[in-house]
């Protein structure tokens, strides 16, 4: 009996040992860890975040389309014109009856009273032109004046209305990868809105054709029907007027070129206020700079444009520049091509002052420049300037229109060369280069040259 009291007691007390170690070694917590789990925040599914990334209303291009699309204008050009004909149609019909031609295009409406910007091509050899605008009403327009150096005229359409019209923006202040929307009519297809960026600013397409060409070129695309239409930016503001594309195909191909809308709006402003372009001119000729023609003048500077030679009496002239100066920038505007200086001075007047920094034997100086008024003009390949007051006494005439180069070779072959003077035009007295506005080379019939021995020479351009 004794024995199993003995045994049971210290079974007992084994166990209770046991379950006093094992409470001891595995129920208290360690160092550092809470006895109780964490609480368990819950998130939403539906979280916003903070990114570097632009905000995604800056793409949005609502705004620049509802304020654009109104003042958009479809506007189509009925045309008869001399150009072009077959010779059997001339000897059937003569000249009497005309084929009609039918252009479209598109147009801004930049007042609420009825003007319009277009492109000088778009109502070129016009007899009609009619406009409609975004709510299918249809107005006979009328020309009040065009440029074809910078491709710009003006129309005007009669309503008691006010129309909607786009705001003028500064061209100048625009960036390559600013975002833009061209806005026009392509195939007849009314109100079209294509977006895209600034690709390019200052492009001339054609060095060699004596236009001051200084595209705005985009990636929006533009085609056929687009000419004239508006190129604005995210506000909504008129920063260009598309004229141009680049295609084998004839259709878009990534490329469209727009006519900075500073140099519109001085074309508009000058057609009102003048009835024609004032063209300041700077008095300097000379070439863009680029490594070759550096090598070729013998100078380090590879951007500029680079003076040959200066008219006397003209603004760099009185301002004290010289031959071999080299031009680098005008009114804070970097000239590294041609088209940088002849686009910023298509939007300046004459009278104007512009400040130009120039390079001469590699140390840069400041001058103040005065813009005279434009004293010649290019016709028939020809370069003419209004006569002098010494040139009057000299041929005994008070009106022509002096030959001072000749670039037309085939009045050249005919005898016709710088120096003459052209008297008529189509038996019309000419004796201003407004005079030579108005007309087409197309539509040109004779001109009535003096040649400097006093002899008179009528030349017959059709037949």
């Amino acid at each position: 009996m004794k024995s199993f009291v003995k045994t049971l007691s210290i079974a007992i007390g084994s166990a209770v040992l046991s379950i006093y170690i094992y409470d001891i070694n595995f129920n208290t917590p360690a160092e550092g860890i809470s006895v109780n789990p964490p609480e368990v925040t819950l998130i939403p599914a539906n979280y916003t975040y903070t990114s570097n990334k632009l905000a995604a209303e800056l793409s949005d291009f609502t705004v620049a389309a509802e304020k654009t699309i109104n003042a958009v204008v479809h506007v189509k050009n009925t045309s008869s014109s001399k150009s072009n004909l077959p010779e059997l149609y001339r000897y059937f019909y003569g000249n009497e009856k005309l084929p009609e031609r039918i252009g479209t295009g598109s147009g801004v409406i930049i007042s609420p009273n009825g003007y319009i910007i277009t492109n000088h091509h778009v109502i070129e050899n016009n007899s009609e032109i009619d406009v409609t605008t975004n709510d299918n009403k249809t107005y006979r327009a009328t020309v009040i004046g065009s440029d074809p150096s910078s491709d710009i005229a003006v129309l005007k359409i009669e309503t008691n209305n006010k129309l909607p019209y786009v705001f003028f923006g500064n061209s100048d202040s625009t960036k390559i990868g600013e975002w833009v929307l061209a806005v026009g009519n392509p195939f007849n297809l009314n109100s079209t809105v294509t977006a895209g960026i600034i690709s390019a600013k200052a492009r001339d397409l054609n060095k060699g054709d004596g236009k001051n060409e200084w595209y705005i070129q985009t990636d929006a695309a533009v085609n056929q029907g687009n000419s004239g239409g508006a190129l604005v930016n995210t506000r909504g503001e008129l920063i260009g007027i598309n004229t141009a594309i680049t295609s084998i195909s004839g259709g878009f191909v990534g490329y469209s070129f727009a006519v900075p809308s500073n140099v519109a709006r001085k074309v508009f402003e000058d057609i009102i206020e003048f009835g024609d372009v004032q063209k300041g001119l700077l008095g300097v000729m000379g070439q863009a700079l680029n490594s070759e023609m550096a090598k070729r003048f013998e100078v380090t500077e590879t951007e500029g444009f680079y003076i040959t030679a200066l008219e006397k009496g003209l603004g760099a002239d009185v301002a004290g520049l010289k031959a071999n100066d080299i031009i680098k920038s005008v009114d804070e505007i970097s000239i590294n091509k041609f088209a940088d200086l002849s686009g910023y001075l298509a939007s300046k007047r004459p009278g104007e002052d512009v400040n130009i920094v120039y390079n001469r034997n590699g140390k840069e100086s400041k001058v103040k420049v005065r813009l005279e008024k434009i004293n010649r003009a290019s016709f028939f390949l020809m370069e003419v300037r209004e006569l002098t007051e010494d040139q009057r006494k000299k041929f005994k005439i008070q009106q022509g229109l002096f030959i001072s180069n000749m670039n037309n070779r085939w009045l050249y072959e005919r005898g016709i060369d710088k120096g003459f003077i052209i008297l008529k035009i189509n038996d019309q007295e000419v004796s201003t280069l407004k005079n030579l506005q108005s007309l087409n080379s197309n539509d040109l019939e004779s001109i009535l040259f003096l040649k400097p021995s006093g002899e008179k020479e009528r030349i017959l351009l059709q037949y």
